[in-house]
């Protein structure tokens, strides 16, 4: 595998704050398959492998490792939730105490998010990668916008739009 220096010095940067959203996925996940700096490293890895250094700019970047830290979860508990390895899915709720970075966080079931997301995406892709970047990645207000090049307003009202739909869509998933 060849090595990408700009890769290399993004992730030496910003190091700290990868570990960070990492710890926060891992804490709120159900069965936490996974320890904080093996994710780090393990989306290091990946983007060694699968993404050429397009990213323009610290939170877009950390953007980026935040999606691949959520594909890995999701794959990871797809495997665990294998049927014929006996996994079984829980209801799951997403409200602002979910947000990544806020201690209060609880545990998610990442597969029924996945899906409500994908399901969102297929609607207004918009909206999906603002929930994306707020709770997968942890950014704020201004560096969704600055990372999806939209103003603050706009990612305020996707954000509530999007929370109160993918709300309504994991409720009904559960079922009565």
């Amino acid at each position: 595998m060849a090595r990408d220096p700009q890769l290399d010095a993004a992730v030496e940067d910003i190091y700290g704050e990868l570990r960070r959203v990492a710890d926060r996925y891992v804490r709120r996940e159900r069965a936490q398959s996974v320890q904080a700096t093996e994710l780090v490293h393990e989306v290091y890895l990946r983007m060694a492998t699968d993404t050429p250094s397009t990213w323009q700019n610290r939170p877009h970047f950390v953007a980026l490792a935040a999606i691949a830290m959520r594909r890995l979860l999701v794959e990871r508990a797809r495997r665990r939730g294998a049927t014929k390895r006996g996994g079984g899915q829980a209801q799951v709720t997403l409200d602002e105490g979910l947000l990544a970075g806020r201690p209060e966080a609880s545990t998610v079931d990442v597969i029924a998010i996945d899906r409500a997301l994908s399901r969102q995406a297929a609607l207004d892709p918009r909206q999906a990668r603002v929930v994306e970047l707020r709770y997968f990645g942890g950014l704020s207000i201004e560096e969704t916008g600055e990372a999806l090049a939209i103003s603050p307003a706009t990612v305020k009202r996707d954000w509530t739009v999007a929370k109160a739909w993918l709300m309504r869509e994991l409720d009904g998933a559960a079922g009565p």
